[in-house]
């Protein structure tokens, strides 16, 4: 049966009409999803598409900030930063040592004929830069070369780029250093992010900082210890921001927009630069000294090293903070140093005023005969000794009892131990002041310890211990710096080991517990201020980079012991009366305390040297903490430092507040050799 022409004529237009108007429908549908799609393009998601287009057509690169200088009490630098330009060459991989070697002779050429003559290079100095060796770096890190290009080296080297191969010139800011040394392990130094310090619980993450301008950079220098770390905040500043316009292919196309890094803000010191110097001065002789007299009473050929802390009374600033020998910080430069750098230099990079370091020595054999920089008091405590036995009703400033040059305790027959006097001496009838005078071992033990014991058997360790911290031994000073130590007490493990009994005596006379110097110069503040203990302070103000005072440091009192006047003045007359030859002769009066301490170090006893004083006597002003180590009487070995201090102090700030110095002249040289040699009496 053949099909209707017409049906299939019908059938054929109703087929197509649909598919037309199925065409249609699509292609509107179509359409209308790319009017939605354009509109959500353009209203949505356009003002995003645009940032992205912006950060593709440009590249963001962070400058590292320039970093605050540090300055002296009188305005002069002590650590400080430049912005410069520096040559850095990487080693190539595969290249011989010959052809670096090669390489430097030309440098060498270059730095002579173009550079400053005063930034003067040897070719031995630009190898060594170059670390062949990897002694400080890899093979892909670049090596500082030299800073402070002049523009004559900035020109040749970038004109002849392609002659030397691996060199780079590079803005940065370095940190100098004071050529005098001053204050060395108290400003602490510098050392790369990326070398380690990004580890640390000081600084880790702050390479992840959102702010760009606060983002810590991989090759930035970063302080790691002393002032640099404790203010690395104030110091630091902002990261500058270079943004170059790039094409589609991440090409550089033009010059970029720069936001200048925004430099630190600076630290000045409570240190007095002269003051200081003549400090570090005086132990370095002092040690000389004890190693070359003729004297053999007091020759000490094992006196290493030396520590001082000089702190105004009333205000707690330090004047001085010594701890020699020091270094030359700008071994550090570049943030690294190497092997043969850090061995002259371990056991004495840290700031032994504040906790326990080794002082120098040959070999890892020797430290074990060498007693640290942290030593029992010695007869320095007898001063708070004869306090808590006057506020503990032990006794009253007029009791007296008869020093027959020794004190005997524990159980006849069992454990008797006799507590007596340096060189056997035997002084007699003492009141509490006398003794301090005389430095009576036998009169602390019997008066105040074996007293304590017998009125309150072991909870007389624990008045004990509540005095000695209220006078900031065997706690910290709060002063902030970086790895201080409270010191070790050791009485409480002679209670353990032995008795409260042993504990008590042994502590009178100032054998349980190894302190700080600048534990001991804020104890000696307070026995001058009458029971103030004073927060040390290191910065007195800080300065933005216009020279505009951002913040001043005010006196900060931590706690106060409330004493009657008369166990005051007990001690001062004590102290009054301790004999010290070094200090005949001053312009000033001084009440001061002696202290020889002693130890077992490498199997044999040793004595150590201690000293604190306080001038003027009558309206204090400066306590002074020195001890040496090793350095025998604390009136042979300490006393002749700590005269040179005070002196120092006088003359250029003035124990009346008006410097000895005349203003006309520019010498700042004092005389500090009264007394050194003079013969001493004074029993420790």
């Amino acid at each position: 049966m053949q099909d209707d022409p017409k049906k299939r004529e019908i059938s054929n237009r109703r087929h197509f009409s649909f598919r037309l108007n199925l065409f249609f429908f699509v292609t509107f549908f179509v359409f209308s999803v790319l009017i939605v799609r354009l509109a959500i393009l353009q209203f949505v998601e356009g003002p995003q598409l645009k940032e992205e287009e912006a950060s593709r057509g440009s590249k963001d690169v962070l400058i590292p900030p320039i970093r605050g200088n540090i300055y002296d009490s009188s305005g002069k630098a002590i650590a400080y930063s430049t912005s410069t330009q520096s040559l850095y060459y990487t080693i190539e991989p595969g290249s011989k040592e010959d052809d670096s070697k090669a390489l430097a002779a030309r440098l060498h050429g270059v730095f002579q004929k173009y550079g400053d003559p005063k930034q003067a290079l040897t070719l031995d100095k630009i190898i060594k830069n170059m670390d062949l060796e990897y002694r400080k770096n890899t093979i892909s890190v670049p090596r500082r070369i030299k800073s402070g290009l002049t523009n004559e080296e900035i020109a040749y080297f970038m004109e002849h780029r392609d002659l030397y191969k691996g060199i780079e010139i590079v803005e940065e800011s370095i940190r100098y250093y004071d050529d005098d040394t001053v204050a060395v392990q108290l400003v602490g130094y510098l050392k790369k992010f990326e070398n380690g310090a990004d580890q640390t619980k000081t600084y880790k993450g702050r390479d992840n900082n959102e702010d760009p301008l606060m983002r810590y950079l991989g090759q930035e220098d970063v302080g790691f210890d002393g002032l640099e770390m404790m203010y690395q905040d104030v110091l630091r500043g902002k990261n500058g921001l270079k943004t170059y316009p790039i094409n589609s292919g991440g090409r550089i196309i033009g010059p970029p927009v720069v936001t200048k890094p925004e430099k630190g803000d600076s630290l000045y010191l409570t240190i007095n630069r002269e003051v200081q110097l003549a400090t570090e001065q005086a132990i370095l002789d002092q040690i000389d000294y004890l190693h070359h007299t003729s004297d053999s009473s007091k020759r000490q050929p094992m006196a290493r090293s030396g520590y001082a802390v000089a702190m105004e009374v009333n205000t707690g600033k330090v004047i001085a903070m010594a701890s020699m020998p020091d270094y030359d910080p700008n071994v550090w430069e570049g943030g690294r140093i190497s092997p043969d750098d850090y061995n002259a230099i371990q056991g004495i990079s840290l700031n032994g005023t504040i906790r326990q370091i080794p002082g120098p020595y040959k070999d890892d054999k020797e430290v074990s005969k060498l007693p640290s920089s942290l030593v029992p008091l010695g007869s320095t405590q007898k001063p708070l000794t004869v306090l808590i036995g006057l506020n503990e009703k032990l006794f009253t400033t007029s009791t007296t009892w008869n020093d027959t040059g020794a004190f005997y305790y524990g159980k006849e027959g069992v454990h008797r131990v006799r507590i007596g006097n340096a060189k056997g001496h035997a002084y007699g009838l003492l009141d509490p002041a006398k003794a301090i005078g005389k430095s009576s071992n036998p009169w602390m033990a019997k008066m105040v310890g074996n007293e304590l014991y017998t009125r309150d058997g072991a909870k007389g360790v624990d008045i004990w211990d509540k005095y000695e911290k209220m006078f900031g031994l065997g706690v910290l000073t709060e002063s902030g710096l970086p790895g201080e130590s409270a010191g070790f007490i050791n009485y409480y493990e002679e209670m353990k080991a032995g008795s409260a009994q042993s504990a008590l005596v042994q502590a009178s006379f100032g054998q349980q517990g190894r302190y700080t110097t600048l534990q001991l110069a804020q104890y000696t503040s307070m026995l001058a201020n009458k029971g103030k203990r004073m927060k040390p302070q290191f910065v007195s103000m800080i300065k933005d980079a216009e020279g505009n005072v951002v913040q001043t440091m005010k006196p900060e009192v931590l706690n106060t012991v409330d004493f009657p006047d008369s166990y005051w003045n007990e001690v001062k007359r004590g102290m009054s009366q301790v004999n010290v030859a070094v200090l005949n002769g001053t312009a000033y009066s001084v009440e001061r305390k002696t202290g020889t301490s002693q130890q077992v170090v490498g199997g044999k006893i040793i004595d150590n040297s201690v000293f604190i004083a306080y001038a003027p006597a009558d309206n204090p002003r400066i306590a002074v903490a020195v001890v040496i180590p090793y350095g025998g009487f604390g009136a042979d070995g300490a006393a002749p430092v700590a005269r040179k201090i005070l002196d120092a102090y006088d003359y250029e700030i003035g124990m009346n507040g008006v410097p000895k110095k005349p203003k006309t002249t520019t010498n700042t040289a004092v005389n500090t050799t009264t007394g050194t040699e003079s013969q001493s009496n004074t029993t420790n």
